[in-house]
């Protein structure tokens, strides 16, 4: 990865020489790990006294690419690797930070700049604001609160698992507390509110259900006292592993409760210690019920913006609790080692990806299992999937981007993501001809494996 390093240090001094005495917008990501993205560098921006401006997308398509003006400096962020083509015929000035997969079939042109990991082989994986965060220490020097915002979006991202050394001395740039613990968010907050509005793991019988809650705490013997019940952060180890254990005699798979354990990261936001997943999951919400400039101007620290988001995080989280229980009871089409949730107008395309991600890190599913959701966004359908579990080094598991882009080459689309979570959005009269299609490429990769 010196490599990598080396490069930023090139890519941050041809950033700051062509971008003097020019207007740049950037272009981002509408998802956590995006919005983080874009606010990083727009702190970084504003220390380098450049007049800039956002859009954030919600997926970045031939259309987009060939509406942005040709006269401003362009910067994507947290995408662009899927769309090098169309962004190779621009004639601007253009730098992409992005950790998406990528297939560079020719070289970039002069007039392209890319900062991806994919790029450097063997090294570490990363999310979009840990590199962007990278970028901007080179060009305005160390800043913490953009090194929380990065770890905010690294938790986003599910990248934290994955940490290798450059990640980890994001950490330390970071005004950060670490504790392990039930990965239960937001564990600042009391636990039996924490627990009902739980949809990361989804808990049967817990999730969603007031009654249920307290049935659990009673169980796992956590007292009501004067001052309410303890938050997660609060709890002592016996009072912990009580808790872990009453919870996973409502898992199905009581195997995957090791997933849920790991470390709870405190970040200083507003003046305030939170918890980074609870963060990430409002900044997310906000973006998936169509308020991302909310989200961003909430993690550039607008008072008025972190009032509105909160308000949006609570119908977000009942919406989010709605649909679980609808995918739950929705028909499945379940194969060998797959299964198939169409929720048609039943879910809102912006939060299905989000439930994929629910599903498959759950305890309903075996690891190994891909989880496909759909859901309609008028004229188009919407897919997410997502491979239960975590990616072991010893398993060769499906690669679901490949597969996306299979199938939407087929039956036309547009495709992305990575190996263990994929997407595409296709034409709603090839619904059906998708649902046989992927039934028959996961009939077959399991052959394979």
């Amino acid at each position: 990865m010196v490599n990598m390093l080396e490069n930023i240090k090139k890519f941050a001094g041809d950033f700051l020489e062509k971008t003097e005495k020019k207007h740049i917008l950037v272009v981002s990501h509408f998802d956590t790990d995006g919005i983080t993205s874009a606010a990083i560098f727009g702190r970084c921006l504003k220390k380098l006294d450049r007049k800039f401006s956002f859009k954030i997308v919600k997926s970045l398509d031939r259309e987009t690419v060939e509406s942005l003006p040709l006269e401003k400096v362009i910067v994507f962020l947290d995408l662009g690797s899927g769309q090098v083509e169309d962004i190779s015929k621009m004639t601007n000035k253009v730098f992409i930070i992005d950790h998406h997969e990528i297939e560079l079939k020719t070289e970039l042109p002069e007039n392209v700049r890319m900062i991806n990991p994919h790029l450097f082989p063997g090294g570490e994986e990363m999310s979009g604001s840990s590199l962007t965060y990278l970028v901007s220490k080179e060009l305005a020097k160390k800043d913490s609160d953009a090194a929380n915002l990065a770890v905010i979006g690294m938790v986003g991202d599910i990248m934290e698992r994955k940490m290798g050394p450059i990640a980890t001395s994001i950490l330390k740039d970071a005004d950060i507390i670490l504790k392990k613990g039930f990965l239960l968010y937001p564990s600042t907050r009391p636990l039996n509110k924490a627990l009902e509005y739980c949809s990361n793991p989804y808990i049967p019988g817990v999730t969603g259900d007031s009654m249920g809650t307290l049935n659990l705490l009673r169980e796992a013997g956590i007292e009501f006292t004067k001052k309410g019940y303890k938050s997660l952060m609060d709890l002592d180890n016996d009072e912990m592993q009580r808790l872990v254990t009453a919870i996973a005699l409502r898992m199905p798979d009581h195997d995957k409760m090791s997933e849920f354990i790991g470390n709870l990261f405190l970040i200083k936001f507003f003046n305030k210690l939170e918890d980074a997943r609870e963060m990430s999951a409002l900044i997310n919400a906000c973006s998936r019920m169509g308020e991302s400039n909310t989200a961003l101007l909430f993690c550039m620290g607008n008072e008025t913006a972190r009032k509105h988001a909160e308000t949006i995080y609570i119908r977000y989280k009942q919406s989010l609790i709605e649909a679980l229980n609808q995918m739950n009871s929705n028909p499945k089409i379940e194969g060998n080692k797959y299964v198939i949730m169409n929720a048609k107008d039943k879910i809102q395309d912006t939060i299905i990806g989000t439930v994929a991600s629910i599903m498959s890190m759950s305890a309903m599913y075996k690891e190994g299992t891909v989880v496909i959701t759909m859901a309609y966004n008028q004229d188009k359908i919407k897919v997410s999937s997502r491979i239960c579990g975590r990616e072991k080094k010893t398993d060769e598991p499906r690669n679901l981007k490949e597969m996306m882009d299979e199938v939407t080459e087929l039956i036309g689309g547009e495709s992305g993501g990575h190996k263990m979570a994929a997407g595409c959005v296709i034409d709603k009269e090839k619904e059906q001809a998708f649902i046989e299609l992927i039934k028959k490429k996961l009939d077959i990769e399991v052959v394979k494996i």
